[in-house]
């Protein structure tokens, strides 16, 4: 089977920047012959994050539990991972430091990546958001009631994407990644992180299946108005 070179973008980040929390897409439609991803939940019901087929929900009380496939998302991307390249730090690296340097691996800045980095982690900082209920806020109001959780001197997975700059707004530009522990037990959406020990895969991906939203909420949203760069920051972290 030829590589699976797409992502599948199922809706973008400006429409969680303005609130559109509920979708009509059900993670069982997409994940056909796709085996990783990130995403979260209608009303922002926790984090998605999957590698090797196996998908998981991570949540604000602290809990993982495998993805229940009907469950439906306003935002995630997915693809079928086949790693083109694989690489070993041994070295204590900052989250800065550790990104840094893998810019300086990538063929090209300028393309889209699913990133796996599977290891030791000195820490790992994740956040998941509490879920929401209508009206709904905008994310960096709803970002509000988020639980935070570090985990330290920890083994475990970080997945997701590296986006290029001009994709800002429609994911997230640099490295989006979420985490879960090495007993499936706890992760989260990733905004700090120290590497100590770990094995960084990756393949690029230069072609984008952007699924927008045909629901109301998405039609009627302000998508124009938004400061990108300052709401995207408090979004993420």
């Amino acid at each position: 089977m030829a590589h699976d070179k797409t992502l599948v973008q199922i809706s973008t980040m400006m429409a969680l920047l303005d609130g559109v929390f509920e979708s009509e897409v059900t993670y069982a439609s997409v994940l056909d012959q796709r085996d990783f991803g990130i995403g979260t939940f209608d009303h922002l019901d926790g984090e998605l994050i999957g590698f090797d087929g196996q998908f998981y929900q991570l949540r604000s009380d602290g809990s993982a539990r495998p993805l229940q496939p009907e469950t439906t998302t306003p935002f995630a991307t997915l693809t079928r991972f086949e790693p083109e390249q694989t690489l070993t730090v041994t070295e204590e690296m900052s989250k800065a430091t550790f990104e840094h340097w893998l810019n300086e691996q990538l063929p090209t800045i300028n393309s889209f990546y699913a990133i796996r980095i599977d290891g030791t982690f000195t820490e790992v900082q994740t956040r998941t958001v509490a879920r929401q209920e209508k009206p709904f806020v905008p994310i960096t109001e709803a970002v509000a009631s988020q639980s935070a959780r570090t985990f330290e001197h920890t083994e475990g997975t970080l997945a997701g994407y590296y986006t290029p700059r001009f994709g800002h707004g429609i994911a997230v530009a640099g490295y989006h990644l979420h985490f879960i522990d090495a007993a499936r037990e706890g992760g989260g959406h990733v905004f700090d992180y120290t590497v100590k020990n770990v094995t960084v895969t990756f393949e690029e991906k230069p072609q984008l299946d952007l699924r927008l939203p045909t629901t109301e909420a998405y039609r009627s949203a302000d998508l124009e108005s938004h400061d990108i760069e300052k709401e995207i920051k408090i979004a993420e972290g």
